[in-house]
């Protein structure tokens, strides 16, 4: 457990300095703005870098996507149509809520776990989860609040909208970028690289950073009753998913199992309130949802340690 501890409290204290910062000198702008820098630059600059460097046989991994994607995206479905049955809201709020539910946080949190728990020379699950899940979930995401926020004005117009949104969408079109590199086989300049990787560096930390800064202009409480139906989707059920589609259509070994199940086991991700933030929904809820499911994942992603680590 302690490996988990080491990994958990860093995340909580870059809130807590979010949040006394929000608090004291910075004001709730700076959420916005810090919001805004992962969601134009930070986060682009690691997908491009990412998708453009890592070979593409191992991002298509049949097996592993089959078995975490697939889970993933069940839960996001289904914890979409479930938030409509726990309270109407509109479907945008519903895309966020079904995001809040399946998002894990491969980046800051599952990269340091794999790290701690298998050496830096195992990280490529969790390097592909954060492509592949940043690309497909995020993606998804964004055509479902599009889709949703111009249904009123017909399917033609609603279809333009989501055209329109996914070109101008620096999540996407830094990914599409990436992968075109890829398989032009051209060489990635070291300036280009080393500029990827220091803008990229900050998303995770500025990302949980605004999440405190957003909390110090409202009520610290934890609203298990308000959002606490997404944490048991995300830290139970999805996991629980995943071990059933490797156990029954996407076989893997001892390593690669024990890897699903713990990055389909992680909290939601701190990306997920970039995306609430950067749309104006469900922004509250979900920084709720990040801080209750890290807390929560404790003893889960204990568990998963101690069954496939040892």
């Amino acid at each position: 457990m302690q490996v988990v501890f080491d990994v958990v409290l860093p995340v909580f204290a870059i809130v807590a300095a979010g949040y006394g910062g929000g608090r004291s000198v910075l004001g709730q702008t700076a959420s916005t703005a810090l919001s805004a820098f992962v969601y134009w630059f930070a986060l682009p600059a690691v997908l491009f870098l990412s998708m453009a460097r890592q070979p593409l046989e191992q991002i298509f991994n049949g097996s592993f996507l089959g078995a975490f994607l697939g889970s993933m995206l069940v839960v996001y479905f289904g914890g979409g149509l479930l938030g409509r049955l726990v309270g109407r809201r509109t479907w945008a709020e519903h895309s966020l809520q079904g995001l809040n539910a399946a998002f894990s946080n491969t980046g800051y949190m599952g990269i340091p776990l794999f790290v701690a728990a298998y050496g830096a020379d195992h990280l490529l699950p969790a390097l592909i989860a954060t492509v592949v899940m940043s690309v497909v979930m995020v993606g998804l995401a964004v055509i479902w609040i599009e889709l949703a926020q111009s249904a009123g004005n017909g399917i033609v117009h609603a279809l333009r909208d989501v055209g329109r949104a996914l070109v101008r969408n620096p999540l996407i079109v830094s990914s599409v970028a990436g992968l075109a590199w890829n398989l032009g086989g051209w060489p990635l300049p070291t300036p280009a690289v080393n500029f990827c990787q220091l803008v990229g560096a900050a998303a995770g930390p500025c990302a949980l950073f605004a999440i405190g800064v957003f909390l110090a202009g409202r009520p610290l409480s934890l609203a298990w009753r308000k959002v606490g139906w997404m944490v048991p989707l995300k830290l139970v059920v999805q996991p629980l998913l995943a071990w059933v589609l490797i156990k029954t259509a996407f076989p893997l070994d001892p390593f690669w199992t024990g890897a699903t199940l713990l990055l389909a086991a992680l909290p939601t991700g701190a990306l997920t309130f970039v995306v609430a933030s950067q749309y104006q929904t469900y922004v509250e809820e979900t920084s709720q949802v990040i801080l209750l499911s890290t807390i929560a994942s404790v003893p889960v992603l204990s568990l998963i340690l101690v069954l496939y680590v040892g």
